[in-house]
């Protein structure tokens, strides 16, 4: 059992003490492949796909509630087990999963610090057998205030508390990529590439929190204001909207269908 409240950023060497604890729900949001192989003990698996929702060209769009219940219930989430989520690819999948829990108020979520990638490199035990979750009965109640969407980017682009971090490449933040009908990037956006947040040198840990505090306050993201933050789905971007999080951001939110919605819009300013 836990003894004291789980940290919004879990260690490797934290929850392997507590991999037993029954509050816990660890859920593996690495490739089904990935999973079949090699896995931290009693992990669930949850594909991507199914947190996700298209409207093409959108993509990333948030699923609607009777969805979220049905993979929630499905995976054995109630409102008292605690998540710690995890992938392999540096947090993008799991911090989505992450944004999804506070967009339908499970504030009980926590993100593995490097994933399966210092789950692994670090020697902690791992497992191939799948886990089978005991179904739940999850209610799921979507609350909009961690979202945004192009309707409220579009009345709060001349807003000075309002700011837009666009968590792309620089290259398709200036217009040079493009994957959408439309390039380049919302007007008034700073540039932040997830990679950036990712310490390579500790496993795809987060940096620091002194360094990652040290980026926003470069681009001019100040904790007065409400940052939004946007990638071409908002997976990329739901890791620096955790890491917003992480820094103690008191207003912050994700825009889901991000890049694929305002892109591929024939009426939205674009800034290149």
């Amino acid at each position: 059992m836990t003894t004291s409240p789980t940290p919004l950023v879990i260690e490797p060497e934290q929850l392997e003490p507590q991999l037993d604890d029954s509050n816990l729900l660890i859920v593996d949001l690495c490739k089904p492949d990935t999973y079949a192989r090699t896995h931290i003990p009693g992990a669930v698996h949850l594909g991507y796909a199914q947190i996700v929702a298209m409207r093409k060209p959108v993509t990333g769009l948030l699923p609607d509630e009777q969805t979220l219940s049905h993979v929630f219930s499905s995976i054995g989430l109630t409102p008292e087990k605690h998540i710690i989520a995890y992938d392999e690819e540096g947090g993008g999948a799991a911090a989505r999963l992450l944004w999804t829990l506070d967009a339908v108020g499970h504030s009980r979520a926590s993100l593995l610090n490097g994933g399966l990638h210092a789950w692994l490199n670090e020697g902690h035990p791992i497992d191939d057998a799948p886990a089978h979750p005991e179904t739940s009965t999850y209610h799921a109640h979507i609350d909009n205030t961690p979202v945004a969407d192009r309707h409220y980017i579009l009345t709060h682009l001349d807003d000075p508390e309002v700011k837009l971090l666009d968590s792309r490449s620089p290259e398709e933040f200036r217009g040079e990529k493009k994957f959408a009908a439309h390039a380049g990037h919302i007007p008034g956006a700073v540039n932040l590439d997830w990679f950036n947040v990712m310490d390579k040198a500790r496993n795809l840990r987060l940096k620091p929190e002194a360094e990652l505090i040290a980026m926003m306050e470069e681009r001019g993201l100040d904790k007065d204001k409400t940052i939004v933050t946007y990638c071409q789905s908002h997976h990329r971007s739901a890791l620096t909207y955790f890491t917003l999080k992480v820094l103690g951001y008191p207003s912050i939110k994700g825009y889901p269908g991000s890049w694929s919605d305002w892109g591929n819009a024939d009426d939205t300013p674009i800034e290149i």
